[in-house]
């Protein structure tokens, strides 16, 4: 089959995350069955117009909030014979497929939006008034696609989605997997390590990560990681003031965006992974963190309900809060002995998602849709 993959972002864009890496293996995993796939995502700055990467052939047009829609669909009506199946990936607003595609279409969703429409990046007033309109508007988006087939990551946003209108036989859960180097032991810091990895975003919960930073302060000497990258400049400096407020200039350290690579250098050194995650469709970090020995410690949000397994491969707050965070990573600490058993389990459990599971599943759902 030709493949084309309609997505606001792809794998090289610098706020690239979970969603961007999950979509990118299961490509990789649709080329080496023998299916040809184009990616069409949306511009960023310095960003090439076509490449390609790993087999997969990208092409950028359009801005990500919106821009990209309009010119995918530009693209797919002046190229719409060379395509078979057309994935189209929501992020909040989708490309409205079902619109103007008459061949398969597959609907990939990680998570729906609901509250994450009133987090977004934008100006006060402007960030309430798309926040109403996404969040009224998006049952009505999911009424269009009520005969696609969806593929989503999680049993938490296969039921999410059916609160959409989208019937529960027509979503199909592919867990995703993880990619951890191999032959990697490093010990953890000397002085114990509290880490937040993600995008720099409200959504993502950096705020409820820089005050659980502040609540354990108070408790004994840590020290506190943040990877990442700011969704804009003036939100990287609204978070380095609230760093600057909470006198934690000393403690916290901005690594930035990394390679794969140090990230999981990084992982393996920290203590602890902390995720105040408002809302995930499965949250690929928690087992990251897992593969290299590193518990965490979530939010009792969508989609980390998932990926983090209670009691063994780290906790689930009772309470979705920054001190609740602190007091269970308090609680992991203070026993040397439980770290090391949940240390244990953690790497155990992060065994039991790999990539060849993951495509060998969605590569069956997107056949079983052609042939």
């Amino acid at each position: 089959m030709n493949i084309l993959i309609f997505s606001w972002r792809d794998i090289k864009h610098p706020l690239a995350g979970g969603a961007e890496q999950v979509m990118h293996e299961h490509a990789k995993g649709w080329i080496k069955a023998g299916h040809t796939i184009t990616h069409f995502s949306s511009r960023f700055h310095s960003s090439k117009r076509n490449e390609e990467i790993d087999g997969v052939k990208f092409i950028r047009s359009g801005y990500q909030y919106l821009g990209v829609q309009v010119a995918g669909f530009l693209f797919y009506i002046k190229n719409r014979n060379k395509f078979d199946l057309v994935v189209d990936e929501f992020h909040g607003v989708p490309f409205f497929t079902p619109l103007y595609v008459r061949v398969k279409k597959l609907a990939v969703v990680q998570e729906i939006a609901r509250e994450v429409w009133f987090l977004n990046p934008l100006q006060w007033p402007v960030n309430w008034l798309i926040g109403i309109i996404g969040y009224i508007t998006e049952p009505f988006v999911f009424l269009l696609y009520k005969k696609v087939p969806f593929m989503t990551g999680s049993n938490s946003a296969k039921e999410d989605i059916t609160k959409m209108g989208i019937l529960k036989t027509n979503i199909s859960v592919v867990p995703h997997g993880v990619i951890a180097p191999k032959q990697m032991s490093i010990s953890k810091e000397k002085k114990e390590t509290i880490l937040y990895l993600g995008k720099l975003s409200k959504d993502k919960g950096i705020e409820d990560a820089l005050k659980c930073f502040s609540v354990l302060n108070k408790n004994r000497d840590f020290h506190f990681w943040v990877i990442g990258k700011a969704e804009t400049k003036q939100y990287e400096k609204e978070i380095r003031k609230i760093v600057k407020q909470a006198k934690l200039d000393s403690k916290v350290k901005f690594w930035g965006f990394v390679s794969e690579r140090e990230k999981f250098e990084l992982l393996s050194k920290s203590h602890i992974l902390i995720n105040p995650s408002v809302r995930e469709g499965w949250g690929l970090v928690n087992i990251e963190a897992n593969s290299m020995g590193t518990p965490v410690v979530a939010y009792n949000s969508p989609g980390l309900i998932d990926s983090v397994k209670d009691g063994t491969s780290g906790y689930i707050c009772k309470k979705n809060t920054p001190e609740d965070l602190a007091l269970n990573v308090i609680k992991i600490l203070n026993n040397s002995k439980s770290y090391k058993k949940l240390s244990i389990k953690a790497k155990k459990w992060a065994r039991n998602f790999s990539w060849i599971n993951s495509t060998r599943l969605s590569l069956k759902l997107i056949e079983s849709m052609y042939w």
